[in-house]
């Protein structure tokens, strides 16, 4: 259990570590060739920061664990929506300011019914995985147009994307850190995998269950870190569109792998719990963030709600757990 234990936390530390590099170095490599900042941080950023869970998908359902894999696509959005924008919006009020980020969050709702339709069959179904990869490229196609129409310095997330984007860093060295940071994905993904497997095997609880809770809460680390280091230096609209990037990428790339890889049915659970609060949580996040008579705001006592639901869900899927 010890070794278990260990190998779930070297592998967070190294999950967050190598997804750190690996997109410092893409998002370098993409500027030298003069990529936007904008272009770069609605893609390269979302997609980078859904790194963890994408691998931990991917290595779950490739050994026969997508239950694990589907917990923590699905337990990484709800922990981004009620945790983490939960715990930045009590360190300040965020503002959407950028309509970018602004024009995002209907389409994540979108994509959040679009999964919620194709799952409520009761299975994720290969053909599943191909339409969510299909919705994947769909949404970068409709992000990058969004952010072209939008590259003219005028839109406030478009200088914090400057700001915060590798300028001068030569092209070996950004090529170094993607590979680096890939290969330390991987390994750490599987070290994680298989000791929050042998957890689940030992106190008796499913996949899923460990999916949504402590490997979600873990892979969501690198989003908790950058929302709030955002936050504190006043960079509201990046921090909340790195959340509607990492949750849309989740739905939609992450959930892909179980269904393309060990496609077949999944826990009932799934539909009577996990999507509906999913949906209900991003729902939320539409109604205070985007704004119907002005900037969308979260406040701080709707960081503290958001924060309550986290904790009403964790208490729900702990008296799941001790049911099973």
């Amino acid at each position: 259990m010890l070794l278990s234990v260990a190998a779930v936390i070297a592998g967070f530390i190294f999950l967050v570590w190598g997804a750190e590099r690996c997109v410092m170095g893409a998002s370098a490599t993409a500027r030298n060739f003069g990529v936007s900042p904008l272009i770069i941080g609605l893609t390269i950023v979302g997609f980078g920061t859904s790194a963890p869970e994408m691998l931990v998908a991917g290595v779950a359902s490739s050994e026969g664990n997508p239950g694990l894999a589907i917990g923590n696509a699905l337990g990484s959005n709800i922990t981004n929506i009620a945790l983490v924008l939960g715990v930045t919006a009590l360190v300040t009020t965020l503002t959407v300011g950028s309509n970018v980020v602004r024009r995002e969050i209907p389409i994540l709702l979108a994509v959040s019914l679009f999964a919620f339709w194709l799952m409520s069959d009761g299975v994720l179904s290969f053909i599943d995985g191909l339409l969510l990869i299909g919705g994947m490229l769909t949404m970068i196609a409709l992000v990058v147009r969004l952010g072209i129409k939008s590259s003219n310095g005028e839109d406030p997330v478009e200088s914090e994307f400057e700001e915060e984007i590798p300028a001068d860093m030569p092209m070996g060295k950004a090529v170094f850190w993607t590979v680096l940071g890939i290969v330390v994905l991987l390994a750490s993904s599987k070290m994680l995998v298989w000791g929050a497997v042998n957890i689940a095997q030992a106190f008796g609880v499913s996949d899923l269950i460990i999916g949504l809770t402590i490997v979600a809460i873990g892979t969501s680390m690198p989003e908790l870190m950058a929302s709030v280091m955002s936050a504190l230096k006043n960079e509201h609209d990046l921090a909340i569109g790195n959340i509607i990037g990492s949750n849309m990428f989740n739905l939609l790339g992450v959930l892909a792998l179980p269904g393309l890889i060990a496609p077949g049915a999944f826990d009932p659970q799934v539909l009577s719990r996990d999507l509906p609060w999913m949906v209900g949580l991003t729902l939320a996040l539409f109604v205070m963030a985007y704004g119907f008579r002005g900037p969308g705001k979260i406040t701080r006592w709707e960081g503290g709600v958001l924060l309550l639901a986290y904790s009403g869900y964790m208490v729900w899927l702990y008296q799941s757990a001790m049911g099973a």
